[in-house]
């Protein structure tokens, strides 16, 4: 068994510990969801915490880790009878993100279920983490059916799989913890609500402390089982003092000026549901135990709030997560009351003599141990190469001020976004889950049945009756129970919905300047960002002006980093519109090659006009041919036509033909337009002759 890097070596990140060490002191704060840029150790920390949970009693030999104390009565191994047990170490489970769902659930053997009715079933990872830790590495990134799976699990406390009238439910009560990185796109609402806490870590900019993460890091490599021994006396007073402050939680009591304190900060906040002040309200609690006091304090209430709401107050993918500190401070102290004596004499080295988050290197406590903390050697806390995922696509740099140059002007804002018609790929993909197209997926409604290709993961009832029914008298069938074979067994084949990748290629040329214009492009741009964040596309951004176009958002995940981009777009200078589609074919024809399952999407944002670039020609005449590459690919495409004012070109509508698309006008766009709703975007040669003979 590999060593892991010891919890308390970790240098700064206090938050981060404290929000961790909360949960381990009381699970029912509900786990932490960990935001950072990548390589800043927040896998190393969390599977660090799982060396400092106590030993969980469970009942001897059961697979769901039943408590002897209580043992679930509906528990698929049970009944069980209430006795002394059996302790192991607690469990940190970790789900991939490619995980199936019979994974992550269990199964069921689904020929002996029919045959025979007996419930023969294989526990999966909910059942493993039951009373420890579900961690999920790139959260963000888990496909929406695992999700929703993990959402009625947290929410219930128990697990239900079900096969067709078969049925297994087993208790699933466990301490979510989610790592991420926002450059690779947000979580949904319902998820990122159910994380207790929020932490957002970045890479210290401090050289010193830097220095002693590299430090420790290698120190570490260089012989893991000798350094982790070295503190382990720190890991061993750690754990002691988790165990003390679980044991101190049930005295804690919660004042009514206290409440009113969490109550009013909610409030002030503006946050959605009831679950905010809950969450709070544990985590203060949490903290009076973990500094050894049995009254909530007005410090208590504020660093709580500090790491439950920042996730809960965010009203759209684009608001940056985080508080309104002084607004907090004058909430407190509005509402402020009498603060409960929090036990004058202490003992003088006892828990509450500085807590996790107070500790740096040397500091004696989490992350302390440095030259003069006397227990930890040098180190780095910076991840393992194995624990640094490889990214799923290019990282998103931070984006440059762009200045006007000559003949440009400066960016301005968007307008304010609205909601958008549905615009999809026609025809049945078979990409990502997501919900813009129509796609072959495993979950949704069955369409068919077929015969299974390895595992059936799927069963179509009705058609493996079918099949089988003909065969039972020469089966020899007596009894009641179907006699079932495996070459009966049918797979429900199902239809549900897909992400695509939603290619942007915006004009910002002269033609588009006017600030007023501008300002309603890029609203309308932002509105389908939106649009595709709530559809689980990917998307990208190319943008053509002057002389040529550039990709301004290589394709990504993270529609945050589009918006930004797109806010920082200056106008001016010519219109290049073959540049840009052509840049545009580029970018689609290296995403085929990286995910050919992922069926594009090209949205063109111009008025129409071509006034040359770099390539000698006919302006208009060369945008025409860089359209026809797109149609002769069969790339689903829509231009939303930007020209406005009496006396109208019809340009953009051209262009549209030219591609073998769809034209709309930002009036049209809105969702509440009178005019018809665009639902599938025209694409292939006979869509595209058509209208070309009209």
């Amino acid at each position: 068994m590999s060593t892991r890097y010891p919890f308390t070596a970790v240098v700064g990140m206090d938050d981060l510990r404290l929000a961790l060490l909360l949960n381990a002191v009381s699970p029912a704060v509900g786990g932490v969801l960990v935001r950072g840029e990548k390589g800043t150790a927040k896998s190393t920390a969390v599977r660090a915490l799982a060396e400092l949970l106590p030993a969980v009693p469970v009942v001897a030999g059961c697979r769901f880790s039943c408590d002897p104390a209580s043992p679930d009565p509906g528990c698929p191994d049970g009944p069980h009878e209430a006795g002394p047990g059996a302790e192991r170490a607690a469990r940190m489970v970790e789900l991939p993100v490619g995980a199936s769902e019979d994974r992550l659930v269990g199964s069921l053997d689904i020929e002996r279920a029919l045959a025979e009715g007996v419930k023969a079933f294989e526990p999966g990872l909910l059942a493993d983490a039951h009373r420890g830790i579900l961690y999920v590495d790139e959260v963000n990134l888990l496909h929406d059916h695992l999700i929703d799976l993990l959402l009625d699990a947290a929410a219930m406390g128990f697990s239900n799989v079900e096969r067709e009238g078969v049925s297994v439910r087993h208790a699933a009560r466990f301490l979510l913890v989610g790592t991420m990185n926002p450059e690779e796109g947000e979580l949904r609402p319902q998820l990122l609500d159910r994380f207790g806490l929020t932490v957002e870590v970045a890479a210290s900019r401090d050289p010193e402390q830097r220095v002693e993460v590299v430090r420790r890091r290698l120190a570490f490599e260089d012989d893991p089982a000798a350094f982790a021994a070295r503190g382990a006396d720190e890991e061993a007073e750690l754990r002691g003092r988790i165990v003390a402050a679980r044991a101190l939680l049930p005295q804690v009591t919660l004042g009514d000026a206290v409440l009113l304190q969490i109550a009013a900060t909610c409030a002030a906040f503006e946050v959605d549901g009831m679950r905010a002040d809950i969450v709070m309200a544990r985590t203060a609690t949490a903290l009076a135990a973990w500094a050894g006091r049995t009254g909530v304090t007005s410090e208590d209430v504020r660093q709580a709030a500090l790491l439950a709401l920042p996730h809960r107050r965010r009203r759209s993918p684009f608001d940056a997560p985080g508080l309104d500190e002084d607004k907090l401070d004058e909430t407190l102290e509005q509402f402020k009351g009498e603060d409960p004596d929090p036990d004058p004499d202490p003992e003088p080295d006892g828990p509450d003599d500085g807590g996790p988050g107070d500790g740096g290197p040397g500091d004696g406590g989490p992350g302390g141990g440095g030259p003069d903390g006397g227990g930890i050697p040098p180190q780095g806390d910076g991840p393992a190469p194995e624990d640094v995922p490889a990214p799923e696509e290019a990282p998103v740099p931070e984006p440059a001020p762009q200045r006007a140059g000559a003949g440009e002007r400066a960016a301005v804002k968007a307008a304010e976004p609205f909601r958008t018609k549905v615009l999809s790929v026609p025809g049945l993909g078979e990409g990502a889950a997501g919900r813009r197209s129509r796609a072959r997926t495993e979950h949704g409604r069955t369409t068919g049945s077929t015969r299974p290709r390895g595992a059936l993961t799927k069963l179509h009832l009705a058609a493996t009756v079918q099949a089988a029914a003909p065969h039972q008298k020469a089966r020899g069938r007596t009894g009641r129970g179907l006699v079932v074979r495996r070459d009966d067994l049918r797979q429900a084949t199902r239809e549900g919905r897909e992400g695509n990748l939603v290619l942007f290629a915006v004009d910002a040329s002269g033609s588009m300047a006017a600030r007023q214009r501008m300002s309603a492009v890029k609203g309308a741009v932002l509105s389908l960002l939106l649009d595709a964040y709530q559809r689980r596309d990917k998307v990208g951004l190319v943008t053509f002006r002057g002389r040529d176009a550039e990709v301004a958002l290589p394709p990504t995940s993270s529609v945050d980093a589009a918006a930004a981009r797109l806010e920082q777009l200056p106008t001016g200078g010519r219109t290049p519109l073959s540049a840009g589609l052509l840049k545009a074919h580029d970018v689609l024809r290296v995403e085929r090659l990286r995910d050919p399952s992922r069926r594009p999407l090209l949205v063109v944002v111009t008025d129409g006009r071509a006034t040359g670039g770099r390539a000698a020609g006919d302006p208009v005449a060369l945008a025409a041919r860089a359209a026809r590459l797109h149609a002769a690919e069969g790339t689903a495409s829509v231009v939303v036509d930007c020209e406005t004012g009496p006396v109208r070109l019809g340009l953009a509508g051209r262009l549209a033909l030219e591609l073998g698309g769809t034209a709309v006008t930002l009036d049209e766009l809105r969702a509440d337009a009178i005019a018809g709703l665009v639902r599938d975007v025209q694409t292939g040669h006979a869509g595209h002759a058509s209208r070309r003979a009209a």
